[in-house]
């Protein structure tokens, strides 16, 4: 029974009991009434039991309340400390991270210097062995001088001064040798050094992401990994030297690339040819996955490019140079449509970049992208990039083609042959210049502003 209606009851027989007795007439029936008296009082003294009952056991469950909230309210407290101890690890690792890249960036220095080193005592030993050759042919061609001097310009002199400079040769070599032994040495330490910091980058990264997703707070995936969508968010988020980093567009995965922080922000390097040293012949798949390192050579990949591309508007800065020393730069509106689209090439030129030359034209519908085993290009009866080599954005075999073969001397194309072992740009005037260096680069149209 609950409670409002056992107040209810208990109020209603004493308003009964109350009520004053009758008249000396009426006293004899009112006495007869005696064993309802009882009756009530038995049924009020059940009624004080009820409601005892019910007062302790509301006693019970207000205690079971408490301590449910006190072991709760521990259990906070708990995972607080946790959290805490988390966070004081995490700051940890992140400056662990950071003296490891500082030493990291110690080491290349020290090293660049020690390169720096051995190719001054490498020239100064040429240097030396010149200026010896000199003198034994200066000596073999003068005439024969006076007995008093024979001693000194014979055959046997010159034999000695020979045995003394081969001599100081020997140890300069193994001078040499030795320091390019250490620097081996510190060269594997420093790849090892930057693998660990890599994967303590990593690893830091993924625990960032563990702890973002149970605290709530992250929205998109782009804030999951605490990642730059691109060079130019590093720029905006305080970053100022060029180099390797890694990014993570959106929906996407990340990756590293080669950042080139300018004046106006920082560009996203797609490929980069200065030396030959990376081939650039390669199959779709490549073309597609990316190749090269990124301190030398590379090609970015065509899967990386679309996904920066599509995040928004961007522009691609082509920079070319000659064997003559001549440059060219150009800027477009660009977009890189996705695989099923073959990785079609849009391309708007920018009239506020001043030049007057179009490296790369592309058209209204774009051009699809081709190698030597997806012929893709839009010449009819030919496959362009298996006649130039390479994988390029082919409308015709005779445009341009910025991926192939890197020439091993300066010439200007004439011939047939020649043009297709080399990277090359056609001018407006028809002319097909041979290529030193390419340089591609993309950023948010936001560069500009």
């Amino acid at each position: 029974m609950k409670t409002p209606q056992l107040l209810i009851l208990l109020l209603t027989i004493l308003v009964h009991v109350a009520e004053p007795f009758p008249t000396e007439r009426g006293r004899r029936e009112k006495h007869a009434s005696w064993d309802d008296v009882n009756v009530v009082a038995h049924g009020l003294l059940q009624l004080g039991q009820g409601l005892k009952e019910h007062v302790d056991k509301s006693k019970i469950q207000m205690r079971d309340v408490n301590a449910k909230l006190k072991a709760f309210n521990s259990t906070v407290a708990e995972v607080q400390r946790k959290q805490q101890e988390q966070d004081e690890a995490l700051k940890a690792k992140s400056e662990e991270v950071e003296e490891r890249e500082r030493l990291a960036a110690q080491l290349a220095e020290e090293v660049k210097v020690k390169v720096e080193e051995v190719k001054q005592q490498s020239e100064g030993v040429h240097s030396r062995m010149d200026r010896l050759e000199e003198k034994v042919d200066k000596v073999l061609r003068e005439p024969e001088l006076d007995s008093n001097y024979s001693d000194q310009t014979g055959v046997p002199f010159i034999q000695r001064i020979m045995a003394a400079q081969n001599r100081r040769i020997d140890q300069l070599v193994e001078k040499i040798q030795q320091q390019q032994d250490k620097l081996e040495k510190q060269s594997l330490h420093l790849q090892a050094l930057q693998s660990k910091v890599a994967k303590k980058r990593v690893k830091s990264h993924r625990r960032r992401d563990e702890e973002t997703a149970l605290r709530g707070e992250a929205e998109h995936s782009d804030t999951k990994s605490g990642l730059a969508k691109d060079c130019h968010d590093l720029f905006v988020g305080g970053q100022r030297v060029s180099g390797v980093y890694t990014i993570q567009p959106e929906n996407s995965q990340p990756f590293n690339v080669l950042c080139e922080m300018t004046s106006e922000g920082g560009w996203t390097v797609i490929q980069k040819r200065l030396d030959g040293s990376q081939s650039f012949n390669q199959l779709w798949e490549s073309y597609k996955k990316g190749f090269g390192s990124l301190n030398g050579e590379f090609w970015l990949g065509l899967k990386s490019i679309h996904s920066l591309s599509k995040q928004g508007q961007y522009l691609l800065q082509v920079e070319l140079s000659d064997w003559a020393g001549r440059e060219q730069v150009a800027r477009y509106r660009i977009t890189v449509d996705g695989e099923e689209e073959k990785f079609a090439l849009h391309l708007e030129h920018e009239s506020s970049s001043g030049v007057q030359e179009e490296i790369i034209t592309t058209g209204a519908s774009g051009v699809p992208f081709s190698t030597a085993d997806r012929d893709n290009d839009l010449a009819a009866d030919v496959n362009c990039a298996e006649l130039l080599s390479g994988g390029w954005w082919f409308r015709s075999c005779g445009e341009s083609n910025l991926n192939g073969k890197y020439p091993r001397r300066p010439n200007l194309l004439g011939k047939q042959q020649s043009r297709r072992q080399g990277m090359f740009w056609t001018t407006t005037k028809g002319q097909n210049v041979s290529l030193k260096t390419v340089l591609l680069k993309i950023a948010p149209v936001t560069i500009q502003q």
